[in-house]
């Protein structure tokens, strides 16, 4: 199986590098490849609104130059995608944000209707670690990244949180049972 994982931490070696770390390690010992993409390392604009990426049917076609249509076309290649970040202010950092919102290129639409979806039964997880409690934190980033996928008519195949995250060191025991309870799940 071919996994992108991308990490939407713009914090090096944190707790959402940490359990993401983890469980690529035990995808690639079940056999699967796997490839990651530092989403904050890269150039990514926000959506321009533009709607240019719809004169295309079946291919990207975004009015934008920078790192994001490599990013879309190693999503529409992979197998599973992981999405990985800690919690901002009840979403995602602005760097992941920027890459979501730029997913809109990957449907397009003809007479009100979707013509094309290049996501469609595409699998896809989100993991996700905070600092305090999941309840009170990923409450709200779950079913925005639900209704994303269903938009790009994608499966979710998995929605995990490591929450009261104290530090990489402190959650080390369990950054490994989230990451082995992923990889039970999602290989």
């Amino acid at each position: 199986m071919q996994i992108l994982t991308l990490l939407g931490s713009p914090r090096k070696h944190g707790n959402t590098e940490a359990v993401l770390r983890r469980f690529e390690a035990k995808a690639v010992d079940a056999g699967h490849h796997v490839t990651r993409v530092d989403v904050a390392e890269l150039e990514i604009a926000g959506c321009l609104g533009c709607d240019c990426c719809q004169s295309l049917l079946e291919d990207l076609d975004c009015a934008q130059s920078d790192d994001t249509e490599g990013v879309l076309r190693q999503i529409i290649a992979a197998d599973l995608t992981v999405y990985a970040a800690p919690v901002y202010c009840w979403s995602v950092p602005a760097q992941m944000k920027a890459l979501i919102d730029r997913h809109y290129c990957m449907v397009k639409w003809q007479g009100g209707e979707v013509a094309v979806a290049l996501m469609r039964g595409k699998r896809a997880a989100l993991l996700l670690t905070c600092g305090g409690e999941a309840a009170t934190n990923v409450d709200l980033t779950f079913p925005l990244f639900e209704r994303q996928m269903e938009y790009m008519q994608a499966e979710v195949a998995g929605l995990y949180a490591l929450d009261n995250c104290i530090g990489v060191k402190e959650d080390a025991a369990r950054a490994e049972e989230l990451a082995a309870r992923m990889a039970a799940e999602l290989l």
